[in-house]
């Protein structure tokens, strides 16, 4: 027995008082109906359903089953709307610099001006004597959680003496774009991002991690027209700069000099 289309004949029926209203409305023939619902009066071991030639009405036992089945309807129908959202969700392919057709500069972003050209992370440490100092963290977005770029940056903590948590991944680009807008913390992103958000950006003092990407295609000619023709309009789009940012601030960021 289906489980899930026997209840939704069941939860139509109850709510409508009438085998023929609710099959229509669960689109099923009458028919379908009927076989569901007595298929899962066996399987349940009760009789939810007075039938009489001229009426349809629940038994005591049919209103005590129908809220769990109406719980197993809208829990169907749940997992089939995450289902569908998941098959649309595009699917992301980490590329190391080297491999890749667009090459992305990332910085770090923060919601006042860091009053300096770059950030060194080791100006994050804080002193040993002053605990009670909230430490400053850099946040990674889910999209730079790979290896080519996470990596470096969990070294480069380990390296100048930072804990654990001042470098970590956020849950989602936004939770890591409050936090820096918030406080004091950075988080690690493009200058086209930093401009989006309204963040002060500035390039790291001991790594140049990059972002890359590249075009796969089922047909070789589309993946050529999408790296030839399009290549600029895509890098744009993508956020790759016209000059990769050094020491002195690009013209168009928010903290221009």
């Amino acid at each position: 027995m289906d489980l899930v289309a026997a209840c939704r004949a069941f939860v139509s029926v109850g709510d409508h008082g009438s085998f023929t209203v609710g099959a229509s409305v669960a689109r099923i023939p009458q028919s379908v109906a009927s076989r569901r619902v007595a298929a899962l009066e066996r399987h349940l071991g009760g009789q939810l359903f007075d039938r009489t030639s001229r009426s349809v009405t629940l038994t005591p036992f049919g209103r005590d089953m129908l809220h769990s089945a109406r719980r197993i309807v809208d829990l169907a129908e749940a997992m089939e709307h995450d289902a569908e959202r998941a098959r649309l969700r595009p699917f992301r392919l980490a590329v190391p610099p080297d491999e890749a057709a667009w090459r992305v500069p990332l910085g770090l972003g923060s919601g006042t001006d860091p009053g300096v050209k770059v950030v060194h992370l080791e100006t994050l440490r804080a002193p040993r004597a002053d605990r009670r100092t909230r430490r400053r963290r850099v946040w990674i977005s889910p999209e730079d959680d790979v290896p080519h770029v996470r990596d470096p940056l969990t070294r480069l903590r380990d390296a100048v003496g930072l804990q654990p948590a001042q470098v970590t991944v956020s849950a989602s680009m936004v939770d890591a774009t409050a936090e820096a807008l918030a406080g004091s913390d950075l988080m690690l992103c493009s200058p086209a991002e930093a401009r989006e958000l309204g963040l002060h950006w500035r390039p790291l003092g001991e790594l140049r991690p990059v972002r890359g990407y590249q075009v796969t295609a089922g047909v070789r000619e589309d993946a050529e027209r999408l790296g030839g023709v399009l290549r600029a309009a895509i890098g744009r789009c993508l956020g790759v700069e016209e000059q990769v940012p050094g020491d002195r601030p690009v013209h168009g960021w928010r903290d221009s000099a």
